[in-house]
């Protein structure tokens, strides 16, 4: 390994590649970070279908983890796909004692094409298990509603209040992201426990890809690697994500 800053990303493969482990390399690679990786399951996807998804066994996932652990210093971690219950646990045991490396939990529960990548006992074990030891969670908009067991948030005050039902669950913040919502920007609100609010703003843009969750989660843990704030760490993030899009216009490839 170089002297650079390290990420261990957990989450899974993506045969398309334009999310998951493949969109996770190339940001970190982009920004000057180094990446160790563990593989959750392997998916077959093309960038409009979920074709099927294979599990890897958890004993396996918690050998990469620890495997990883012990091959060089880890700066931040980045959880994205995990898939099962079972995986989910070993996921948070191995991860119990990692002490104050930052932890970034993108919670995956669906493929950009819909179809499910985190059933319902794996959401609760998630919530239960994983939560508590997150630095940041990174759910969209439906996420969000997903795992608070309400409707979609149509302002910001139910913004404000899934954020902070997510924060109850453990979690030192949570930063909604709004790419799902309407108007001419699309606003992530940043909540942490010690501090008010954040709103963070950028143009909508008429572009579309794939893998801009998994980019964005994987950005705010290559800042946290480098020492950046929290704040900061989401707000380059965003910058970064704003960027790949600009580059895309409707319909295009989902590669850069």
């Amino acid at each position: 390994m170089t002297g650079r800053a390290a990420v261990l990303v957990i989450a899974g493969s993506d045969s398309s590649g334009g999310a998951g482990i493949a969109r996770d390399l190339k940001v970190l690679a982009d920004l000057g970070c180094d990446a160790l990786c563990a593989i959750s399951a392997v998916t077959a996807q093309t960038h409009g279908h979920l074709v099927s998804v294979h599990h890897v066994p958890p004993e396996s996932v918690r050998t990469q983890i620890r495997a990883a652990l012990d091959s060089a210093a880890i700066g931040a971690i980045k959880i994205g796909m995990l898939g099962t219950a079972a995986t989910v646990r070993a996921v948070a045991e191995s991860l119990a004692r990692t002490g104050t490396i930052p932890i970034v939990l993108d919670p995956v529960l669906l493929s950009s094409s819909g179809g499910a990548l985190l059933d319902e006992e794996g959401r609760a074990e998630m919530r239960a298990r994983l939560f508590p030891l997150a630095t940041l969670l990174t759910p969209n908009v439906p996420e969000a509603a997903s795992l608070c067991g309400t409707a979609l948030a149509a302002s910001r005050e139910a913004l404000l209040a899934q954020a902070r039902a997510l924060l109850a669950t453990g979690a030192r913040g949570v930063l909604l992201k709004g790419g799902h919502g309407a108007g001419p920007e699309a606003v992530d609100l940043l909540l942490t426990g010690d501090g008010a609010p954040q709103w963070l703003a950028a143009p909508r843009l008429d572009a579309r890809c794939r893998g801009t969750g998994c980019a964005l989660a994987a950005a705010i843990a290559a800042g946290l690697a480098s020492g950046s704030s929290l704040a900061e760490a989401c707000k380059s993030a965003k910058r970064y994500v704003l960027a790949m899009l600009a580059g895309k216009g409707a319909g295009t490839s989902p590669f850069r």
